[in-house]
């Protein structure tokens, strides 16, 4: 017995790939780290979204997506983290450009799992992921079938649809390398993501948990 249906898998497949391609604080966190350290740090900060993504999928498969779903307190702790992190990273942002002096390179270790590590928080912190793996993705489950693998099976075609976009974006994101070696690009590219991370963050703090 087939999983899902072809009717339904189409659909959903379709939302997913729309849902990923919009730009939100995963796309801009995964460009920004590619524009300022290559490609290598944008694809780490993919990763580290995908860990994240991953980890709501087994939250829905094992039934604690319902609960967080359904506790506005949980929910709104969540949304809360995240978008403080989103601000803090904007502030971060903008305090650089006002800086004279070049960002400090780091080891190539060092910035790949400061990208992971970010990647994973700015991730956890999404409302966004949060609302499609705790609360749309259920929708697509027939009760009549396993609910377990139809969990898995449709939280793995997510996850792999969204790094397929967010590689994409960080291969996007590496092209901006060269134009930020001008000063002044840099500084008001900064200005500009960090005031894009704080719209950002200020977005997820309105987001409201669907009743």
């Amino acid at each position: 017995m087939d999983l899902v249906s072809p009717s339904t898998l189409l659909a959903y497949v379709g939302l997913v790939i729309a849902i990923a391609v919009v730009p939100g604080p995963n796309v801009l966190f995964v460009m920004t780290q590619s524009a300022w350290r290559g490609p290598r740090a944008g694809f780490h900060a993919a990763a580290g979204i995908e860990t994240a993504n991953t980890i709501y999928v087994l939250f829905s498969a094992i039934g604690l997506a319902g609960l967080i779903a359904a506790s506005g307190t949980a929910f709104e702790i969540i949304k809360w983290v995240g978008a403080a992190y989103l601000a803090w990273l904007g502030f971060q942002a903008i305090r650089s450009s006002f800086q004279n002096r070049e960002m400090a390179p780091l080891p190539t270790g060092e910035a790949s799992s400061r990208a992971y590590r970010d990647g994973l928080m700015v991730g956890l912190g999404n409302p966004k992921t949060i609302l499609f793996f705790l609360a749309l993705l259920p929708q697509f489950i027939d009760p009549a079938r396993p609910v377990w693998s139809q969990s898995l099976a449709l939280g793995a075609i997510a996850v792999s649809i969204d790094l397929v976009v967010q590689v994409l974006y960080a291969l996007a994101g590496g092209m901006l390398s060269k134009a930020l070696s001008h000063k002044t690009v840099k500084r008001w590219f900064e200005r500009g993501v960090g005031g894009a991370f704080i719209g950002l963050a200020a977005a997820a703090a309105l987001v409201r948990r669907a009743v």
